[in-house]
């Protein structure tokens, strides 16, 4: 004999992968903005350390074009401090995540 109630379980499972759909989609999207954002810090380092030995070598105006090259829409400041040559990048990070990505390296001055 069937139990008649208010409707049973019929749609539930449905309905709750409705609700979770958008969360694991937000998740999934912020996953990969953090990756993207861990792989242009990378390049952004990289970038400031070529650029920081550029500048040391004497060849400064070479090294806001390799890091343009590397790390799109970057911006170069480059200082000395006292026998070292110290390159700052700053990028955005990425569409998804609106956060700023620093760098900073130094290379012996190579005797300017």
């Amino acid at each position: 004999m069937k139990r008649r109630g208010l409707g049973g379980d019929h749609g539930s499972v449905v309905a709750e992968f409705a609700v979770a759909l958008p969360a694991v989609a937000l998740v999934l999207l912020l996953s990969a903005g953090a990756l993207g954002a861990c792989a242009r810090q990378v390049r952004l380092q990289d970038a400031a350390a070529d650029a920081a030995r550029l500048a040391a070598r004497g060849e400064p105006g070479a090294a806001p074009g390799v890091v343009a090259t590397a790390v799109p829409g970057a911006r170069v400041v480059i200082d000395e401090r006292g026998d070292l040559v110290c390159v700052r990048v700053n990028a955005p990070a990425v569409d998804v995540l609106p956060l700023a990505l620093n760098a900073v390296s130094c290379a012996l001055d190579g005797g300017r």
